[in-house]
């Protein structure tokens, strides 16, 4: 009976959902196609480009290029700068999204969204905006996906209500934006040619982009900030850590981020040695399986081996787009999720160094002022849709399978991101640079209840969960699926809120009291025991926007986990500590002797 009220239950739900995506999708624009406004006809060092005004007294300019299209012999290069152009451009939509992989790629469907002809930027600027500070968004997406096209990243609120210019870039995604090989190094024409980092190396010609042209939309070339969520904050760190970004942004938001660099072995090696599973030559072996010139890895090895690197290089160059994802794709043929990382090429990027070691040092990176921050709950997006821990129909969620247990594996995850991303760096950074580093956690969870089915539960304040928030943009369907109209009025005080204290960040160095001086004050972060330290943001149906001592230790986190009760059995704990504690924190008689069973004798 209770699998039977919740199928019903989670029918009903699919239903709704698909109801208001079916509406979303069939019916008319709710706001008219943008016109060209010859107020907005802008003067770039390439060509005239003409954009328009929105309903919120925005200007708008979507697509504008910033480099060449990476394609042909540009594929695997740093970016060039684009071609001029004779006549105005109306810059009215936004250029093409990355090339990716779908989520729903199969052994059976090689499916692909956007173009390698992708790198184009947006600009959002206030009326008669003149010497306004610029916010540079970068988006998330595990640097394998994602735009900053979608609606939910326009810039216009933040424009219109806090005076700064937002500009927001695609750049390169998958293979065709990270990926280290010999052969990609020969018959360089830039010294940035031998890099592996390109996707990064798009975001650098953005900026550079910015410095040139952003004057023209009423920006100030001296005061950018960059920010970015998930992908999108790895990537602000490293700008961060690039000697090429030198001087190219003044101020840094890390929302949901880290860092981690890989050394270019594992870039690079076959998996014998010391290679990871979607390293360079792994992936040209995959290419000559599945284009049927070899029959199997040791073959297609055999074959690799035997090609020079301008053969090589000309083949990777040869190759389709549809062919490079029909050969790049995770151990069961699907889309490769995981995070691509930056790679220590020692020219875009150091040579693979720990991030806290990284950063302990301003001279080791670009040092400005930075708000490094996660959500309570990251890791509860990721569960959520995870069949060990939730019931689906139609691969929608409609029960928790064990709420002590999928509580357990979140907070401990989560956690361990909130240590890894903002104490450990803020305690770091603190020391180096001094008290122009702050640190937030975004709690705010006050989201719909189905009855059957709870989502404060399922989802809290999981991972992305910030970013309408930041944008001031509650515009999709799913946004009013899942906050109750009873929640909205305090959401949307939240919202103001995030905005005014990012905006205050943009224009005057550090959040304080926010852009207009109302807020709670934002203190630095402090490596004193005794003092607040975090802001965090929830809703006033909750606690409010609030300061807190809060600071976690990975040790401490390992003393909770050690008296945790709500793990399956023996095993499940076991294998939950060699997931949490990996590395420089795994300690072998900890887990020899975890729980009363201890691990030794636990076959994982």
């Amino acid at each position: 009976m209770k699998y039977l009220i919740r199928f019903i239950s989670g029918l009903i739900l699919v239903l709704v959902v698909v109801a208001g995506a079916a509406y979303a999708y069939l019916a008319p624009e709710s706001k008219p196609a943008p016109v060209a406004s010859d107020n907005t006809l802008i003067n770039l060092d390439t060509g005239d480009i003409i954009g328009y005004q929105n309903s919120l007294g925005a200007s708008v300019w979507r697509g504008i290029p910033f480099a060449q299209p990476p394609v042909g012999d540009l594929r695997w290069r740093a970016p060039r700068p684009p071609a001029p152009w004779q006549h105005p451009r109306q810059m009215l939509e936004a250029g093409p999204d990355c090339a990716h992989q779908a989520n729903n790629t199969s052994p059976e469907k090689n499916l692909i969204n956007g173009s390698e002809d992708c790198l184009y930027l947006n600009v959002f600027a206030p009326e008669n905006a003149k010497d306004r500070p610029v916010m540079f968004w970068i988006h998330g997406g595990a640097n394998n996906g994602g735009t900053s096209n979608h609606p939910m990243l326009d810039g216009s609120q933040l424009a219109s209500q806090f005076d700064v210019v937002v500009v927001s870039i695609n750049y390169r995604l998958s293979a065709f934006g990270w990926l280290s090989h010999p052969a990609l190094r020969t018959n360089a024409k830039l010294p940035e040619d031998k890099s592996s980092n390109f996707g990064t190396l798009d975001q650098i010609a953005g900026l550079k982009w910015v410095q040139r042209n952003i004057a023209q939309f009423g920006g100030d070339a001296s005061r950018v900030t960059i920010f970015g969520e998930s992908a999108g904050g790895w990537n602000v760190m490293a700008l961060m850590a690039s000697p090429l970004a030198t001087d190219l942004f003044h101020g840094a938001i890390v929302q949901s981020g880290g860092l981690d660099i890989e050394p270019t072995t594992r870039a690079e090696n076959f998996i014998e040695d010391e290679g990871h599973e979607h390293s360079s030559r792994e992936f040209i072996n995959q290419l000559l399986v599945a284009e049927g010139r070899a029959t199997n890895r040791e073959a297609a090895k055999k074959l690799q081996s035997s090609m020079t690197v301008h053969d090589l290089a000309d083949y990777l160059r040869s190759k389709t787009t549809t062919e490079v994802f029909k050969a790049f794709r995770s151990e069961t043929g699907g889309k490769v999720f995981g995070n691509l990382d930056l790679i220590g090429d020692g020219i875009v990027l150091p040579q693979a160094v720990a991030s806290e070691q990284l950063f302990a040092d301003p001279a080791n990176y670009n040092a400005v002022p930075v708000i490094l921050g996660t959500n309570r709950d990251e890791m509860k997006l990721f569960l959520s849709f995870s069949p060990d821990q939730v019931d689906k129909f139609m691969g929608i969620p409609i029960a928790i399978k064990n709420s002590g247990r999928y509580e357990a594996f979140s907070s401990y995850a989560s956690d361990q991101w909130k240590i890894k991303a903002v104490d450990q760096l803020a305690t770091v950074m603190r020391q180096g640079q001094g008290d122009n580093v702050f640190a937030y956690r975004f709690d705010a969870d006050d989201l719909r209840d189905f009855g059957f089915l709870s989502l404060q539960e399922l989802m809290g304040a999981a991972h992305a969960f910030e970013i309408p928030y930041v944008f001031g943009n509650f515009v999709s369907f799913m946004s009013n699926l899942i906050h109750p109209e009873s929640a909205r009025s305090a959401r949307n005080a939240l919202s103001q809120s995030m905005m005014s204290y990012w905006a205050s960040f943009a224009h005057y160095g550090k959040p304080a009291k926010g852009y207009h001086g109302k807020q709670v004050e934002w203190s630095t972060w402090s490596n004193n025991d005794e003092q607040n330290r975090v802001m965090i943001f929830d809703t006033s149906i909750d606690r409010g926007i609030r300061m807190s001592p809060m600071k976690l230790k990975m040790q401490d986190l390992k003393q909770r986990f050690f008296s945790e009760t709500r793990f399956n059995d023996q095993e499940e704990y076991c294998q939950a500590y060699k997931l949490l504690f990996a590395n420089e924190n795994f300690v072998q008689s900890e887990y020899d002797n975890l729980g009363d069973k201890g691990c030794s004798g636990v076959g994982l």
